[in-house]
């Protein structure tokens, strides 16, 4: 049977609680501009907000007035959304601890992958976010994800249980050479 064939993320979707609170979020302190709003057009009494996460796709939101912050972390359960990972600028996940700070959100601290860095930190609803900034670039007409597989590969072979920079750099090198 033929797949289906996608070809990126369109956009997400979240349920959020007032309107200010999502737009002091992710407008306010993650930079995300609020591009436009209409109705849910499935459920009218509901708002629909739209924002730009920097590379022409859209995170949304559903607010409705009456929605509340809990103030509680957010259940694991089979099927839910673990976290959200935005791709950063190393520059940016550098910085992003300390401005997190300043909006008076806590963090993880700034995690070694091996391949990227990742910041955690949880929304004003309890969504664990994560900051995501790759510590290469791929060799030109080549993608983040043929480093990856080329890097997984190699580990494999070394035996490590994760990916590791030498894997990435090796990787980087093997898809450089002339074909």
């Amino acid at each position: 049977m033929t797949p289906v064939q996608v070809q990126g993320i369109h956009h997400i979707t979240l349920n959020g609680a007032d309107r200010q609170t999502s737009v002091d979020f992710w407008e306010g302190v993650l930079g995300m501009p609020l591009i436009f709003e209409q109705p849910n057009l499935d459920e009218p009494s509901i708002n629909h907000l739209y924002f730009d996460t920097g590379d022409g796709r859209t995170l949304t939101v559903f607010t409705e007035e009456s929605r509340k912050l809990s103030g509680q972390k957010l259940t694991q359960q089979p099927g839910s959304l673990h976290h959200l990972a935005f791709w950063v600028a190393q520059a940016t996940i550098r910085l992003a601890e300390e401005r997190l700070k300043g909006h008076n959100f806590g963090s993880s601290g700034i995690k070694d992958r091996g391949f990227m860095d990742s910041l955690y930190f949880r929304d004003p609803l309890g969504l664990l976010v994560e900051l995501a900034s790759y510590k290469f670039n791929p060799p030109q007409g080549k993608t983040h994800s043929d480093v990856l597989s080329l890097a997984h590969k190699l580990r494999l072979e070394r035996g490590s249980p994760a990916m590791e920079t030498a894997d990435v750099a090796d990787a980087i090198v093997e898809l450089s050479k002339p074909v």
